[in-house]
């Protein structure tokens, strides 16, 4: 790992960054004050780069589970401060760094706005509308934990998936919590808390802006960076508008020919399955299916599908219109774990380890929110031998299919709405009527039960009348009129 994150840096003098490692550790540990650690830097480092600053965190840290929670960004940046440039690169508005910059930008005048008004009488209406605006902002983490951290990993770099994801959770819970202090009005309680979001917000930035863009920037080509512009539309941004970019054209699979007779014969030798190499139809489990009938199948699923192999790593999902969480192709050949928050991850780890040993073959879960409702089932995957080849996971929307009630029997298309309301409303009328109905059990009836009660709970019955009573078929007035 530490190899391969400095193949991918421009050149790292390690005993350098040895040296600025031990004078780092003896100020935040308080062994050397802020002045000799200054001068020790003068004198045996010099200038350095943003990325020697992760280089060392990747490569001679230990990782700590509350480093997000000891680490002082500001405190630790004046040991640096005239040794290192932190200036903002000179790319382009468009390139995917500057999005970050432009969103911490407009969190910036957010959190200016909290500061002000903390200072006031709190009304519920002014902060509940800065909160709405708050909440824009974990757009920028989903991009970040989807697009940006899966590159720096496959790069020797996870010290952002491994600790700065931490500090996201930590700003986006802060944000959550705070709201519902708020709306609980619990007053008192929400404004003291605004100063943990003002701190922990602006040191995230700190981090990314100082040390992680930077970095990044070094790092990641500009092929890769082009590239993920797509990814980053589709998971969207926080606070700004991006204009859509003309995609680039994927490029077209070879197309059968229709004019002459060459078409023809070329038609006729793919209707019975002697297509071009590019549709040439593949055995499948039951039946023969081309690669683009097998993407087409995928994209049209009513479920979100992922697969994660044997060896941990994420081989595909489904990209689907109506995915319910985000993703990015960045993800394909991630660590599973990495694909998760730290807080998580030991049950990613439980799942996995059950499936590969054989104790478990299915886990469920399901978030059940107002006006939402999301399954989620994971299933362990075995070959032919029973060996465990990966896990499947499957998650859907399934808010619709929870409110549906009665039965439609009856093709129903748009506009055919309302007319499938008032079914569903006498349905539910029925069932209402037949709960209010006295329950009568067989054995009970007696000649002072009602005949209203049993035909209420027992609807066929009117028709079966008849066998037990004559009187029953002259019509059905008469059942009334014995009602």
């Amino acid at each position: 790992m530490n190899s391969e994150m400095r193949n991918n840096l421009p050149k790292v003098e390690q005993e350098k960054m040895e040296i600025l490692f031990d004078i780092e550790e003896k100020f935040e540990t308080g062994q050397i004050s802020l002045e000799q650690a200054r001068q020790l830097m003068n004198e045996k480092v010099g200038k350095i780069r943003p990325y020697h600053i992760a280089y060392i965190e990747q490569t001679l840290k230990q990782t700590d589970e509350d480093e997000c929670f000891r680490v002082d960004m500001k405190r630790a940046m004046m040991v640096l401060e005239g040794f290192m440039d932190y200036s903002r690169p000179s790319l382009p508005a468009t390139h995917p760094l500057m999005r970050y910059y432009q969103e911490n930008d407009a969190m910036r005048k957010v959190l200016l706005a909290v500061e002000d008004l903390v200072q006031y009488p709190l009304i519920k209406n002014q902060w509940l509308e800065l909160y709405d605006e708050l909440k824009q902002y974990v757009t920028h983490f989903v991009r970040k934990q989807n697009q940006l951290y899966p590159l720096l990993e496959k790069k020797g770099f996870d010290r952002p998936t491994t600790t700065m994801w931490t500090f996201d959770d930590m700003v986006r819970d802060e944000i959550r919590d705070n709201r519902r202090l708020l709306e609980a009005d619990k007053d008192d309680e929400f404004l003291v808390r605004q100063q943990r979001l003002l701190d922990i917000a602006r040191d995230l930035m700190d981090k990314e802006e100082k040390i992680l863009y930077p970095t990044a920037e070094a790092m990641i080509t500009a092929e890769e960076f082009e590239d993920m512009k797509n990814g980053d539309r589709e998971i969207g941004f926080a606070f700004i508008t991006v204009a859509d970019e003309a995609k680039q054209p994927a490029t077209a699979p070879h197309s059968i020919a229709h004019d002459g007779f060459a078409g023809d014969l070329q038609a006729l030798l793919a209707k019975y399955g002697y297509a071009t190499s590019a549709g040439t139809p593949l055995d499948v489990a039951t039946g023969k299916l081309t690669l683009e009938q097998i993407n087409l199948i995928y994209k049209h699923m009513p479920v979100d599908l992922s697969f994660v192999d044997e060896n941990e790593l994420v081989c595909f999902y489904s990209d689907t219109d109506h995915r319910v969480f985000p993703r990015s192709k960045n993800v394909i050949g991630r660590m599973v774990e990495n694909c998760h928050p730290r807080k998580s991850v030991h049950v990613v780890r439980e799942i996995i380890d059950k499936f590969r040993s054989g104790e478990q073959e299915r886990a469920e879960f399901w978030l059940n929110k107002p006006g939402l409702f999301i399954y989620i089932v994971y299933v362990a995957v075995r070959d032919g031998e029973g060996r465990f080849r990966g896990v499947l996971e499957m998650m859907q929307d399934c808010t619709h299919i929870r409110s549906l009630v009665g039965s439609q029997t009856l093709l129903t298309w748009s506009g055919q709405e309302q007319e499938q309301i008032v079914e569903t409303e006498l349905q539910q009328n029925a069932v209402e009527e037949s709960k209010s109905a006295i329950n009568v059990n067989v054995e009970d009836i007696t000649p002072e039960t009602r005949l209203k009660d049993l035909l209420k709970q027992y609807p066929s019955l009117k028709k079966r009348l008849p066998e037990i009573a004559p009187e029953f078929k002259i019509r059905e007035f008469g059942i009334r009129k014995v009602l």
